[in-house]
């Protein structure tokens, strides 16, 4: 009965006129910043915190949560037609969603995208309303030594996710780990592996790595190929909407992907994009129903699975920030800013000193989902019409919009340069026939390995049996011998290598 009263309290909050137009203000830009490569909802909520000043707190938090969870929509759309993740979460989307759009498939593609979505951000936000305080006491559990249990876990699943060999997975995760590692050490301010480059010192950009290899290299690989051989933009679209053997595929797959992104949504450290990753090698071991598209092929659980996981991450994130005050990713952190800046302190008493503000954002999230749905599926017509434009026109747009996008980041021209060097990594990890999403995931995960390592090492006295004796660390690391040991048999590791088969 309290959750009733409460969800009540909370739309009659969110059912004001000017909460309501908040909302739907943050989900256009979550949509629109989500469409466009590069410019990500870090970027945009940053922009925007000094302009939440002058509006009330409520609708303040409101506009920024829509801006979140609608960028998790419109990420798909890039992803899935040109190959450009909009959204570091929507890098697994790419590999079945773009296939499907090769194949003239792209309107079930963004249909599976944005229904899952839809449905997982409804089940996440009720996720976060019915248990959100038992849900933070598992939180609690997690110290650094658990985090890092759990990073490696997430990088032995990326090596079963890549297609290729075994080798070449393990490779790109080493890539990613090393070029994560590029910048000034937190710990002791030293610039590691900058070679006397200013620009290094502070790293190197997750938009720079993921335009180059997935934008600019699909580019140079599309301009490689004769005009009549470039199957990108030409293949005829043959429907809108999924068919009804699609949804009897993607109903289980998002049940599935909703499920496992309510569970890692509310650990720190990038839940939506742990999430995504983790949905996707799920159902790459579920048995394939006969006559169904292999994966990297153009298969429709690929698509609704990974965004309906990273969709009710994006909800489930909440529950850390407004229940603990943690906040479990850097949306998140300027979320903290925002509260802040209004004078809540985040946290458990946010629940009872102010219930209009966090019931009303959970309401607030209901709406914006039917929002979403709303906007978005009429307009997979309009983003269909991408498809016809002649790639001559549309690569130099694609590139202008990926440098706009990079530059105004940090807006420094070095970025640039960089984003067109990884183009040409990017074409050369085509030519290998190589997946370089795991590089992806372990250029994210490898700063955050390393902070967490240290931290548990300093925790423990320089103790390493630390790992091993804390429980739950010691399962998570347990499940990842588990998991390489699986891949690794001959059995299982002649099938994957069948799966992967190029035609």
């Amino acid at each position: 009965m309290d959750l009733i009263h409460n969800l009540a309290t909370g739309f009659g909050v969110a059912f004001t006129l000017t909460n309501l137009l908040y909302c739907l203000v943050g989900c256009i830009l979550g949509t629109l910043i989500g469409v466009l490569p590069g410019i990500g909802p870090v970027a945009t909520i940053a922009m925007l915190l000094p302009a939440t000043y002058a509006l009330p707190p409520v609708s303040a938090l409101i506009m920024l949560a829509g801006i979140y969870y609608g960028a998790q929509y419109g990420g798909s759309t890039t992803a899935i037609l040109v190959n450009l993740p909009g959204e570091s979460s929507s890098v697994v989307t790419c590999i079945d969603g773009y296939q499907m759009a090769r194949q003239g498939r792209a309107g079930p593609a963004l249909a599976a995208a944005g229904l899952g979505s839809f449905f997982a951000g409804c089940v996440g936000t009720l996720i976060l309303a019915a248990f959100a305080p038992p849900l933070t006491e598992l939180a609690f559990k997690f110290g650094p030594a658990e985090y890092f249990s759990l990073m490696v876990l997430g990088l032995i699943g990326a090596v079963v996710l890549a297609s290729g060999s075994l080798l070449k997975a393990v490779s790109m995760i080493v890539l990613g780990l090393l070029l994560g590692i590029v910048g000034t050490d937190v710990n002791s301010g030293v610039a590691r592996f900058s070679f006397d480059i200013p620009e290094l010192t502070d790293g190197i950009g997750f938009v720079v790595i993921a335009m180059g290899v997935f934008g600019y290299g699909e580019i140079i690989g599309n301009l490689s190929q004769p005009d009549e051989e470039r199957e990108v933009f030409t293949s005829e679209v043959k429907g809108l909407w999924p068919t009804k053997n699609d949804f009897k595929n993607m109903a289980p797959a998002v049940l599935r992907g909703t499920t496992l992104g309510s569970a890692l949504g509310i650990l720190p450290g990038g839940g939506a994009l742990l999430a995504s990753f983790a949905a996707y090698a799920l159902e790459k071991k579920i048995r394939m129903k006969p006559g169904e598209v292999a994966f990297g092929k153009g298969n429709i659980r690929g698509v609704a699975s990974p965004e309906s996981a990273n969709n009710a991450g994006a909800q489930t994130s909440f529950i850390p920030l407004l229940t603990l005050g943690i906040p479990p990713n850097a949306v998140m952190a300027l979320m903290v800013g925002a509260m802040t800046i209004h004078n809540i302190q985040p946290g458990p008493q946010v629940m009872t000193s102010n219930p209009e503000l966090f019931w009303g954002l959970i309401a607030s999230m209901w709406i914006g989902n039917a929002m979403l749905i709303i906007l978005n599926l009429p307009l997979i017509g309009m983003w269909i019409k991408l498809l016809t434009v002649p790639y001559k026109f549309l690569f130099p747009a694609i590139v202008l919009f990926c440098a706009i996008g990079v530059y105004s980041t940090n807006n420094n021209t070095f970025d640039i340069w960089m984003v067109a060097a990884f183009g040409f990594v990017g074409y050369l990890f085509i030519k290998l026939r190589t997946e370089p999403a795991p590089l992806l995931l372990g250029f994210i995960l490898g700063p955050m390995m390393e902070e967490n390592l240290r931290r548990a090492l300093l925790l423990s006295r320089g103790t390493w049996s630390v790992f091993v004796t804390r429980p739950l660390s010691a399962g998570l690391l347990v499940a990842a011998c588990l998991l390489l040991g699986i891949v690794l048999l001959p059995s299982i590791k002649a099938k994957r290598e069948e799966a992967f088969v190029e035609d």
